[in-house]
């Protein structure tokens, strides 16, 4: 984890950012400085800004949002929090564990509302979760743990003696929890599975083009393979392989299903938090929020194409159905 004196090292030419122009801003206008660690969702903002209306704050009215993508870039998020703490926002609201530690290291005064499948205490941004004490707080999403679950749905989706594929980032930091979990989970239903492995756009190439035999894919939960979601989609529809992906992100670009967290409603969250700091809450005061929300989402146009019949059950189960 990056440390502050390190981040303050590393941003030593602050000095030509507007701290003027920020600071007049915000005395007109709380600012909301939002970083994102990979790439802005549409509905994901959506939730967003609509529950900060509901908070009766309205983004372009009585608030303003500074929007920053780091678009997967992680060496970008330093200059990205930096940036923020210039222009003196009144809070900045990141998303991705990477994100929250940057603007951690960047300043212990400015409230810090997070998004993030990282740990937050294993991250040092909070001392607990109940009582995170400093300046940052927001939820903890479970995303990298529901593997054993997907691997279930696939099964279910395909033919019982198909062989199924599993592609993990081998440099993730819940490797060895992901693997184990699929493994026990393959063991339990009797599903054969094969282990991919993938942390740069080649590897997820060579992964996928050169397995053989593959009935289905899963793929692990990472923020790499989610900044990856259009290749790794098109891979499967090339290959025409039934795939259970993590967000809703990648069955819009055509991928056949997806289950976990809602992230709808962590952006929610996260906003209802926002509003309540711009009130005068501390983040210190705001116990982190753990999801247990999940959503399954099924494409049938995808389905149909691979001439899978999804079960009825699973129909009737899913949270959102594209056709």
């Amino acid at each position: 984890m990056i440390g502050r004196r390190e981040f303050i090292t590393l941003l030593g030419g602050v000095s030509a950012w507007p701290l003027a122009a920020g600071a007049q801003q915000q005395a007109a206008t709380p600012v909301i400085g939002f970083i994102d660690g990979q790439s802005f969702d549409p509905h994901l903002m959506t939730a967003f800004r609509q529950a900060l209306k509901d908070a009766a704050y309205i983004d372009g009215g009585n608030v303003a949002i500074y929007y920053r993508s780091a678009n997967g870039q992680t060496d970008r998020l330093l200059t990205l929090a930096g940036d923020m703490v210039g222009r003196r926002v009144a809070v900045i609201v990141t998303t991705g564990g990477a994100a929250a530690v940057a603007a951690y290291a960047a300043t212990t005064t400015i409230p810090i509302i997070f998004a993030s499948g990282a740990d937050p205490i294993a991250s040092g941004l909070v001392s607990s979760l109940n009582r995170p004490r400093g300046n940052a707080t927001g939820v903890y999403i479970f995303q990298q743990m529901l593997e054993g679950k997907r691997l279930g749905i696939l099964h279910e989706l395909i033919r019982p003696a198909a062989l199924i594929a599993v592609l993990l980032n081998p440099t993730n930091a819940n490797f060895q929890a992901q693997l184990g979990g699929v493994q026990e989970a393959a063991r339990v239903i009797g599903q054969n599975v094969n282990i991919l492995s993938a942390s740069t756009e080649r590897e997820i190439d060579t992964a996928l083009e050169t397995a053989s035999h593959i009935g289905g894919l899963l793929v692990g939960s990472d923020p790499f393979l989610s900044s990856r979601a259009d290749q790794v989609v098109s891979l499967a529809a090339r290959r025409a392989i039934p795939a259970i992906y993590e967000g809703r992100e990648f069955v819009m670009a055509g991928g056949l299903a997806s289950y976990g967290t809602s992230l709808a409603d962590a952006y929610r969250r996260v906003a209802i938090y926002t509003a309540r700091v711009l009130k005068g809450a501390k983040p210190a005061d705001l116990p982190v929020e753990q999801l247990t929300k999940f959503e399954l989402v099924l494409n049938l146009k995808t389905a149909k194409a691979l001439n899978l019949d999804v079960p009825p059950g699973l129909v009737a189960s899913a949270d959102e159905i594209i056709e």
